[in-house]
């Protein structure tokens, strides 16, 4: 089913101001927001932002949906066997299908990422391995000098939810997790901390959309 041959854009918009008001949707709506891994923290960041209306949603991934991930990602049993780019983006699109997602379903290399998320303001890592963090994140703060990172570090397992935060690492960086409890430590991935990280992760990026001046508003300070 299209889901925008049922709403259109304007009653989706409609109900986004009630909630938010227009400024805020706004705001939202024109901000762009690209998400590196796709798996369980990737997953759901991104349906996280797809309901608060950020609408372009940048998703890269080169893996398929597998039954093990079913536990912890945003997925469904029917999307088992699917690339994930192509199952979340038709997440995304029942959610708000006036989202512009772009799907680029390739390996993310350290020679490729400044190309690939050159356009995004705002830059979620989500990939389980600690050596694969590291890269990404020194590959966007110094390729792309207008970037923000927001990068995930430690959700595995079923420790104390509490301890989840996010933290300010740099002028361009922001880490989420409690940076103590990753896949190192032999404990698994488990859907309850993996979706709070995400959580965490999406309300930066909402944050820092929020707090950003627009062109107007510097002009009338």
């Amino acid at each position: 089913m299209y889901y925008a041959d049922i709403y259109n854009m304007e009653e989706i918009f409609y109900t986004l101001d009630e909630r938010h008001t227009e400024t805020v949707r706004r705001k939202l709506w024109e901000a762009r927001v690209g998400i590196g891994g796709i798996g369980g923290l990737g997953s759901h960041t991104a349906v996280a932002l797809a309901r608060c209306g950020v609408g372009h949603i940048h998703i890269v991934d080169d893996d398929t949906v597998e039954l093990s991930n079913i536990n912890r990602q945003a997925y469904f049993l029917r999307h088992v066997g699917r690339k994930k780019t192509e199952a979340l983006a038709e997440l995304i699109a029942e959610i708000n299908p006036y989202i512009e997602v772009k799907a680029d379903c390739v390996r993310v290399t350290e020679e490729n990422i400044s190309r690939l998320f050159a356009e995004d303001e705002i830059i979620c890592e989500a990939f389980d391995d600690a050596e694969n963090k590291a890269v990404f994140v020194n590959e966007v703060l110094t390729s792309l000098p207008d970037a923000v990172v927001i990068s995930g570090s430690g959700m595995a397992g079923f420790s104390d939810t509490n301890l989840i935060r996010t933290r300010r690492a740099g002028s361009r960086l922001y880490i989420c997790g409690d940076e103590k409890n990753g896949l190192e430590t032999g404990q698994k991935l488990m859907a309850p901390r993996v979706m709070a990280c995400a959580s965490h992760q999406a309300n930066m990026a909402v944050r820092l959309i929020l707090e950003r001046k627009t062109a107007a508003e510097k002009t009338e300070m």
